[in-house]
């Protein structure tokens, strides 16, 4: 059975809690999840893979993360034409700025953001928080 993917970057541990609540709802639904660490992702197992997610917390001023996480996006683009991403991520302020260039620029590279627009949690998620990614696990599951 494939792997689905969760791959995250995360500074306060907000946006790994949301990746690995995304990993048990995928196994909920029966598919295997890998969740890891962007600097331990393989580039080479994303381009096989038919669906994957994909986590950053909004930084600085509503940007993804600089040294390792903007330069993984931009080989993603490379090859993101006819996947299924889920984008998520949470953030500490602003109004989901970041999520929006984001899903914009997955979608100019040809990939289909998994429910149109990506899953945002503000701070740590809560309970319904956590419910909300699990269930964007299952989803993803489903592609």
């Amino acid at each position: 059975m494939e792997k689905i993917y969760v791959v995250y970057w995360s500074q306060t541990g907000n946006t790994q809690a949301m990746a690995e609540a995304i990993g048990k709802g995928i196994e909920a639904a029966g598919r295997e999840a890998e969740v890891v660490d962007v600097s331990g992702a393989s580039l080479a197992e994303l381009k096989k893979a038919k669906a994957f997610a994909l986590g950053c917390p909004a930084m600085g001023v509503e940007v993804l993360e600089e040294s390792e996480m903007e330069p993984f996006v931009c080989d993603v683009e490379g090859f993101a034409a006819g996947k299924t991403i889920g984008l998520f991520g949470a953030y500490g302020w602003g109004d989901g700025q970041w999520m929006r260039e984001w899903v914009e620029r997955m979608n100019a590279a040809g990939a289909s953001v998994l429910n149109g627009e990506g899953l945002m949690c503000q701070e740590m998620p809560d309970a319904s928080g956590l419910a909300q990614c699990e269930e964007f696990g299952k989803q993803l599951a489903q592609v």
